[in-house]
């Protein structure tokens, strides 16, 4: 869903939705920039930083990005205390971000605040794998707002300790080309990170020399590297290719490999056989050897499934903290031929000043470029740092669920 966050109207590049309607009562007039209480922790670690782009300083890019985006009047600003839970969040701090939140909830009397405040605490409880707590305070916020809260989700780097490797499900789709190589290197490298991977081929209409180059050896590295791989819709991509090769034509000899290849993902043996002798006669060289690669089970494809038509998706995940930012340098890369650049955060659970710094430079690019970005998921304390830093007038945030 699509969040306005901190105010009544949504980010400039966002769509509105549905907000608690403000009650009768006094709302405290806002504090003045003096008043405002600033975080706790040490803030000067951050100071001597440099957050340039195009030779210029952070407000100049706004500058620089003001005339395209169009801001609504009485768009209330972000209450202070979400500010500062939030920069302490991005520190690491978070008993003292969760202090921040509930005091101000003690003392804040404005609907859109309090709304936007609650948001962050319950995430932040869910972060944090608090749920004992955070069935309590569920019961409070659904009393205030008189809608049901967020269900509960253990969001904390502890979720995944265990068993199984969790099997991410990665959509190929449309005609497989060349032009799909960083894509590709987006694939391998989830799967290394999870240890086991599902493909989906059956949504597949072609495939060209260059695009069977690609997920050849995509398979074949995940293979070597021991990752559990399952290649569902195996069967369809066969046939597909099947239609490509000729028995006793020198030609498409990448396209006969990967059939070889896919065909060990089914149950085809003999089919295999067969086509291991044509291509022996054809190509006058030894074929590979059936090797059928060990199942991946039923309850690890039961897993939350990776939402990737990985064509148009980037994923941000785990905390990105430190000058290691090249996660955040390789979108430029992907935004190159795309208008809109989405970027899921589902599974970004934190990120900290300097690299919320990094991110902005990077959108605030884009977006003078014409480009949309757009950040799907992005959990409510993440989402707060990101209003600190002015991402929402270069890019359009929705939070998760």
């Amino acid at each position: 869903m699509v969040l306005p966050f901190f105010g009544k109207k949504p980010a400039p590049a966002g769509s509105p939705a549905p907000r608690p309607r403000t009650s009768a009562g006094a709302v405290p007039a806002p504090l003045s920039s003096a008043q405002r209480p600033r975080p706790a922790g040490n803030r000067n670690e951050t100071s001597s930083l440099d957050f340039t782009i195009a030779g210029g300083d952070l407000k100049r890019v706004l500058a620089q990005c003001a005339e395209k985006v169009h801001v609504e009047e009485g768009v209330d600003e972000m209450a202070p205390p979400a500010e500062e839970a939030a920069i302490l969040y991005a520190n690491g701090g978070y008993d003292e971000a969760r202090a921040v939140l509930e005091s101000a909830l003690d003392t804040i009397a404005g609907v859109d605040a309090r709304f936007n405040l609650w948001a962050m605490l319950l995430d932040l409880l869910r972060l944090t794998g608090q749920r004992e707590p955070f069935e309590a305070l569920s019961l409070s916020y659904a009393t205030e707002f008189e809608r049901s809260p967020p269900a509960w989700q253990d969001l904390s780097s502890h979720v995944s300790r265990g068993g199984e490797p969790k099997v991410q499900t990665v959509n190929l789709s449309g005609h497989l080309g060349g032009q799909a190589a960083g894509q590709f290197a987006q694939l391998i490298q989830i799967g290394m990170r999870a240890g086991a991977l599902r493909i989906d081929l059956s949504r597949l209409r072609g495939v060209d020399n260059a695009g069977a180059e690609l997920l050849l050896r995509a398979v074949r590295g995940l293979r070597r590297a021991k990752i559990k791989l399952a290649l569902s819709g195996a069967g369809h991509l066969a046939n597909v290719l099947a239609g490509l090769v000729t028995s006793g034509t020198r030609e498409g000899q990448t396209l006969w490999l990967l059939l070889l290849e896919v065909l060990q993902y089914t149950d085809q043996q003999e089919r295999f056989e067969e086509l291991a002798v044509d291509y022996a006669m054809t190509f006058e060289e030894s074929p590979p050897s059936w090797e059928p690669p060990p199942a991946v089970t039923i309850t690890q494809t039961g897993a939350d499934a990776l939402d990737a038509t990985m064509s148009r998706v980037y994923v941000l995940e785990g905390e990105i903290v430190g000058p290691q930012t090249e996660v955040l340098r390789k979108i430029t890369a992907f935004a190159a031929d795309r208008t809109k650049v989405e970027i899921d955060c589902s599974r970004l659970r934190r990120m900290d000043f300097v690299s919320a710094g990094t991110l902005f430079n990077i959108v605030s690019q884009l977006h003078m470029q014409g480009r949309l970005v757009v950040l799907t998921g992005v959990n409510s304390m993440v989402a707060a740092l990101m209003q600190v830093m002015g991402l929402h007038q270069v890019a359009r945030i929705e939070l998760r669920g």
